[in-house]
C-alpha cells in the first residue's frame, strides 16, 4: 500500500504545480487591472472624456479576454467515442498475438469499419497502448493528461489544459483578446509613459505603475503576436501544432496538405458557419473530432464509400457537442457540401480523370456522372 500511497501524494503535488503558470497570469492580469483602473485612468487621467472611453474600452478587451482564458482552461478535451475503444475480446486477443503482424490484423480488422485514413510513419495502425483504442485522425495521447485527446494541438502550461478540438477556438479567441488587451493598454499608457521620463508626472506611486504597466503590456505584446500569427497560420493550412512538426502519413505516405480544404474551408472548421459567433468564446466548430474530411485524390480501397448526399443539421452554437453514433463517417459530409462539389476539374480535357477535383478517400469521385 506505501507505493499507491505515495504516488498518489506525488499525483496530488502534481496537481498542484501545474496551475502555478495559470496562477501567475492571474496574478499579473489582476495587476493591470489595478494599475490601469486605479492609478493610471483614476488618478492620472485628468480629461473626464478621455477617462470614460479609456475605462469602458478597457473593461470590454478585459471581459473578452477574460471569457476566452476561462474557456480554454474549464473546457474539458475531448477523448475519443466508445467505437474506437477495444473490446474486451479484441484485448484479449492483441494480449494473446506475440507477433506485430498478427496483432496489426486484429486492428485492421477493428479499424474497417471507423472512419481513419491515417496511420503510423510505417504504415500501420496507430494504436495507443495506454488507452486501449484506435486513434481517430488527428488525435494523440498526451503525456501530462494521460489520456488521447482529439485533434490534439499541445498540452499548454499557462492554460493547464490540452488544447484540441473541443478548445481550439477557444484558445485561438485567448490569443487575440490577450493580443488587444496589451495593445490596447500599451497604446493609452504610452503619453504617460512619456511624462514619466520628462517628470511631467506628479511624485506619486501612480507613476511607477505606470511605468511597469507599459513595459509589461509592450513586452506580452510581442511574444503574443508572434504566436497568434504562428497560430493563424496554422488555422489557414488546417494543420495542428504536431502535425507541422511531423506530417500526418497516409497510406500513400505523409502528406503535411492532407487535411487542408482552403483558407475558407480551413477557417470554417475551427470557427463555424455562423459569423455572429465568430468573435465569441462559443463552441461552433465543425465536426464531431474523430474524423475529418481530406484533400486526398487517393481512395482508400480498405474503407467503404460515404454517401455525399447527407448533410446533417446545424446545431445551435454553445451547446454542447453531442457526437452521432454509427456511422461517424456522416460528420464529414458538412465540410463537403457547402455550395460547390470537392470534384470539379480544374484542368483540360487530357488531365487524368483520378486527379480531378480533391475528395475524401472515402467518398466516391462522381466527375462521371
Amino acid at each position: 500500500m506505501a507505493p499507491s500511497g505515495s504516488g498518489s501524494i506525488k499525483r496530488s503535488c502534481q496537481r498542484v504545480l501545474y496551475w502555478i503558470p495559470v496562477l501567475f497570469i492571474t496574478i499579473i492580469v489582476a495587476w493591470s487591472y489595478y494599475a490601469y483602473v486605479v492609478q493610471l485612468c483614476i488618478e492620472s487621467v485628468e480629461n473626464i472624456g478621455e477617462k470614460i472611453v479609456c475605462l469602458l474600452a478597457y473593461h470590454i478587451f478585459f471581459f473578452m479576454f477574460a471569457w476566452a482564458y476561462w474557456q480554454t482552461i474549464f473546457t474539458k478535451a475531448m477523448n475519443p467515442l466508445k467505437e474506437f475503444h477495444l473490446s474486451y475480446v479484441d484485448k484479449e486477443g492483441l494480449e494473446r498475438e506475440d507477433r506485430g503482424e498478427s496483432q496489426q490484423e486484429i486492428l485492421k480488422r477493428i479499424a474497417k469499419d471507423l472512419p481513419i485514413y491515417t496511420r503510423t510513419m510505417s504504415g500501420a495502425i496507430r494504436f495507443c497502448d495506454r488507452c486501449q483504442l484506435v486513434k481517430p485522425d488527428r488525435c494523440h495521447h498526451c503525456s501530462v493528461c494521460d489520456k488521447c485527446i482529439l485533434k490534439m494541438d499541445h498540452h499548454c502550461p499557462w492554460v493547464n489544459n490540452c488544447v484540441g478540438f473541443s478548445n481550439y477556438k477557444f484558445f485561438m479567441l485567448f490569443l487575440l483578446y490577450s493580443l488587444l488587451y496589451c495593445l490596447f493598454i500599451a497604446a493609452t499608457d504610452l503619453q504617460y509613459f512619456i511624462k514619466f521620463w520628462t517628470n511631467g508626472l506628479p511624485d506619486t506611486q501612480a507613476k511607477f505603475h505606470i511605468m511597469f504597466l507599459f513595459f509589461a503590456a509592450s513586452m506580452f505584446s510581442v511574444s503574443l503576436s508572434s504566436l497568434f500569427g504562428y497560430h493563424c497560420w496554422l488555422v489557414s493550412k488546417n494543420r495542428s501544432t504536431l502535425e507541422a512538426f511531423r506530417a500526418p502519413a497516409f497510406r500513400h505516405g505523409a502528406d503535411k496538405n492532407g487535411f487542408s480544404l482552403g483558407f475558407n474551408k480551413n477557417f470554417r472548421q475551427v470557427f463555424g458557419d455562423e459569423k455572429k459567433y465568430w468573435p465569441l468564446p462559443i463552441f461552433s466548430s465543425q465536426g464531431d473530432g474523430c474524423s475529418f474530411p481530406t484533400c486526398l485524390v487517393n481512395q482508400d480501397p480498405e474503407q467503404p464509400p460515404t454517401p455525399v448526399g447527407f448533410n446533417p443539421p446545424n446545431k445551435p452554437a454553445g451547446e454542447t457537442t453531442a457526437f452521432p453514433a454509427k456511422p461517424l463517417r456522416e460528420s464529414q459530409s458538412r465540410l463537403l457540401n457547402s455550395g460547390q462539389s470537392w470534384t470539379e476539374s480544374e484542368g483540360g480535357e487530357g488531365e487524368d480523370k483520378d486527379t480531378q477535383g480533391t475528395s475524401n478517400p472515402a467518398m466516391t469521385i462522381e466527375n462521371e456522372t
